[in-house]
């Protein structure tokens, strides 16, 4: 017999907000504001390539505990800027602002985002447990209309842990008034969502539209986000 859940939580970035499209979108309007060509990054595209690079692995080391958040924020925008040979700190962080302030406000939604959020609405509680910080994702959520579904937002921040360590996944169940058996957690990161959720006595959804292979074991993995409206 299939669980009753009562309590969805969602990943944010790459499962719901399309991260990738909407950082692109924002770092292609600052290379043309600070006219990046004429200091020498003649292509954008390899521009965005060294970008994602840098970000993943400070992002890898911020969930470590082995940096912190605004040395994060500023050193992915230098840290690009030095594989063209501009070693120029005080643009890394005028760079690094300006991107911080336009990037939650871009509203590219993974398809089928809102369809799924509306089939859902009023049938559970739906929240998120996200890495992100907690501004930034509130700005996120208000600028591409999806606010108004979720009960509780779960940041690193206000939990004091991140994904995947179980403290989260238990602020989160604390937070929403509910238990393991009740809740599910649906998120693109194998590693960090559903291990973690897995972890922390959770039943999983794992959004892998990459078809990315792995050796864990969701109770449901789909490839589009549609998908969910068979499963809830």
């Amino acid at each position: 017999m299939a669980k009753i859940y009562k309590h969805l939580f969602f990943d944010l970035d790459h499962t719901l907000w399309d991260f990738d499209a909407n950082s692109k979108a924002t770092l292609r309007q600052l290379y043309d504001e600070y006219d990046l060509k004429s200091r020498g990054i003649e292509d954008f595209e390899e521009m965005y390539v060294k970008y994602s690079y840098h970000n993943d692995r400070l992002w890898e080391r911020y969930r470590n505990k082995f940096i912190k958040r605004d040395e994060l924020r500023w050193k992915r925008m230098w840290l690009m800027l030095l594989d063209f040979k501009i070693a120029d700190t005080a643009l890394a962080h005028e760079i690094s602002t300006a991107y911080l302030e336009i990037l939650p406000t871009q509203t590219l939604l993974v398809p089928h985002t809102k369809e799924v959020l509306e089939h859902c609405k009023g049938r559970y509680e739906i929240h998120l447990i996200t890495n992100g910080f907690e501004t930034t994702q509130r700005l996120k959520l208000q600028y591409s209309g999806i606010a108004r579904y979720f009960t509780h937002l779960i940041t690193s921040e206000k939990s004091n842990s991140m994904k995947p360590h179980k403290d989260i996944f238990d602020f989160a169940l604390n937070l929403a008034k509910t238990t393991t058996e009740e809740s599910i957690m649906i998120g693109d990161a194998i590693d960090i969502d559903i291990l973690g959720a897995i972890n922390a006595g959770m039943d999983t959804v794992y959004y892998n539209p990459h078809h990315v292979a792995h050796n864990r074991l969701p109770t449901y993995e789909i490839t589009h986000l549609e998908q969910l409206m068979k499963i809830f």
